[in-house]
């Protein structure tokens, strides 16, 4: 039997012009070669498998060919080309850095630079990953790297250019491979299909590409292996089920049901995606990905980022111009949603369920936020606009910071006016003036109203109580509000009183701080309602700031009064001087006792500085 060489290494590239995906790369090498501007290090650094160590090997076997083509390729026909293609050539030198990384290894390449080569203009030493060399070997390596013999000439490659040493880096002129685009290695892979008689499908091709993520020896090794699974038959089939990928049919499906507000059909699907292997982050990124792919389908300019083939391109299309942009929006805001909890959720699969949810009752929800008011809405019972109300803040993620709007009569949108409204004008009309010229809200958007101050926020979970009169039909938006006209006089003795009673209590808490704060400065009165507490510095400001609150409301209920209003003051602090020499000591003793300067004058007497 014939030995099976795999496709990375029969089919790899043996020139400049069959390198696939880097003609940035090649064509720089090229006319280096051709104005003989040779560099004497080369740094080629990018992702595995898109060519770096086959560049590597093409630039050393044309600089040492001896009749080079026109267009500076290597003819594979002289003595240097066929010493090379045999595995024979003394000129050009592989070493991998990941086994051969110590200071004896790069002592021993720098005595072999110092041999000149005997058949050729160049010696060329490549060495990959070179990434993996300790940092003494690369200090022994870095004066060779910067002066070497004229004939000398470095390719260095790696896959981690930020662990090589900035001493190296400058060393070299780098060259930074890209990731090979999806179509480049699907073209490639077909061309390889064709010369080994192997039957394909262009949709099954395309999978292996993007599968490969840029790398073209990945995309190669997997076509070798579906191609045993199929019997040299690669069809779309095939490579989902040895590749083990979500089939594109999947999400279609799903996403028809999402937009129908199928739930049964959804939940049923999912499950069908788990008990075939796959798992649910997987599941709910590549929905995201659909998602995606849909909303860029959306514009003609951004056809061009779909990397699909041509038939799963047309299904993209037709499925994007049934989908609503604004379903996209928020489908994709949940899915990121449940990415990003996916993982610390305790039950993943109903996150995912969840979510799944949510989506399909995206339309109705648009729907209900779009829905103009009319005359006919206003007999509508208030429990079925809380409904209303409840699905959209509960499909939202992040729960939306509005209030969908009560219900009453329709508004004509005009600018606010500075002047207070009457109570005859504030009562609800029913003229059908006023019911035609209120603008209904254009297809596709959503108008957003900011709630007011008072305005109650709907939240994602609704609360207990929200629960009960929601049951009972009850419509209570307007929350309680304190009125205030309780002012009821007080003396600065029952104040006081209470004020240490207050601190007694923080004391029993544990709350020393503030005890000792609130019983060190007597509170000050300035006007009948307004309290001045004293503190020292800033510190003693913010604890008491944290404490006002729930002391304001102890005091306005308590003294029945609704005025009171507490701030805050510091108060100067005196700068005492302290004596710190004996001169300084001797002239405040002075100042105290004059004749003290007189007894010192009559015996004599000096002060020690």
């Amino acid at each position: 039997m014939e030995n099976f060489i795999v496709s990375a290494r029969k089919y790899r590239p043996a020139t400049f012009e069959t390198v696939v995906g880097q003609q940035h790369i090649t064509g720089t090498l090229k006319n280096a070669i051709r104005n003989n501007q040779l560099a004497q290090a080369f740094l080629f650094c990018g992702p595995r498998g898109v060519g770096k160590t086959t560049c590597a090997r093409i630039l050393a076997k044309t600089i040492n060919c001896s009749t080079p083509g026109p267009d500076m390729e290597a003819c594979g026909t002289c003595d240097n080309c066929l010493s090379f293609q045999n595995g024979h050539s003394f000129n050009i030198h592989e070493l991998d850095a990941a086994s051969n990384n110590s200071v004896e290894d790069i002592r021993s390449l720098i005595e072999q630079v110092r041999i000149p080569p005997q058949a050729g203009k160049f010696k060329i030493y490549i060495i990959d990953e070179v990434h993996m060399l300790s940092q003494s070997a690369f200090n022994a390596f870095l004066k060779t790297l910067e002066e070497p013999p004229s004939y000398a000439i470095f390719i260095l490659a790696t896959t981690e250019k930020h662990k090589i040493l900035p001493t190296i880096l400058s060393r070299c002129q780098i060259f930074d491979f890209n990731r090979i685009q999806v179509e480049d290695i699907s073209g490639h892979l077909a061309k390889i299909a064709d010369r080994e008689s192997i039957g394909y499908e262009p949709d099954g091709l395309h999978i292996i590409a993007q599968k490969a993520d840029g790398g073209l020896r990945d995309a190669l090794s997997m076509f070798d292996q579906i191609a045993s699974y199929s019997g040299k038959n690669i069809t779309y089939r095939a490579v989902i089920d040895n590749l083990n990928i979500l089939d594109y049919d999947y999400f279609f499906r799903l996403t028809d049901n999402l937009t129908a507000g199928k739930v049964s059909e959804t939940l049923l699907l999912f499950d069908d995606v788990l008990n075939n292997g796959f798992d649910g982050n997987n599941f709910i990124n590549g929905l995201a990905s659909h998602f995606r792919n849909l909303l860029v389908g959306k514009d003609p300019a951004t056809l061009k980022l779909l990397e699909v083939s041509n038939n799963i391109r047309q299904k993209y299309l037709e499925q994007a111009r049934q989908t609503e942009l604004s379903f996209l929006l928020t489908a994709l805001n949940l899915a990121n949603q449940c990415d990003l909890n996916y993982k610390s959720s305790k039950n993943q699969r109903l996150q995912v369920e969840l979510a799944l949810i949510k989506m399909c009752h995206i339309r109705n929800v648009v729907q209900l936020a779009q829905q103009p008011s009319s005359g006919s809405l206003q007999a509508t019972d208030a429990g079925q606009d809380k409904k209303k109300t409840d699905l959209i803040s509960a499909v939202q993620s992040p729960p939306s910071p509005y209030k969908e709007p009560a219900p009453g009569p329709p508004v004509v949108a005009q600018e606010p006016r500075p002047e207070p409204v009457s109570e005859e004008s504030s009562r609800p009309t029913t003229s059908p003036v006023t019911a035609t010229a209120s603008a209904a809200p254009a297809a596709g958007s959503i108008r957003i109203t900011p709630p007011a101050k008072d305005q109650h926020i709907p939240s994602l979970i609704p609360s207990l109580t929200d629960l009960e009169r929601v049951a009972s039909g009850e419509e209570n938006d307007e929350p309680k509000k304190i009125t205030g006209e309780a002012r009821q006089p007080f003396t600065y003795e029952t104040l006081l009183g209470l004020w240490n009673q207050y601190a007694e209590k923080l004391k029993a808490a544990g709350k020393i701080n503030v005890f000792t704060l609130m019983t060190a400065n007597a509170p000050v009165l300035k006007t009948p309602e307004h309290i001045v507490v004293l503190t020292e510095n800033k510190i003693q400001e913010h604890l008491l700031q944290a404490e006002s609150v729930e002391l304001l409301n102890h005091l306005r209920q308590t003294l029945q009064n609704y005025g009171i209003d507490i701030s805050h003051q510091q108060t100067e602090r005196k700068q005492i001087k302290r004596l710190y020499t004996n001169t300084e000591k001797y002239a405040y003793l002075v100042e105290k006792n004059p004749k003290l300067d007189e007894m010192r004058r009559r015996f004599n007497l000096d002060v020690t500085p």
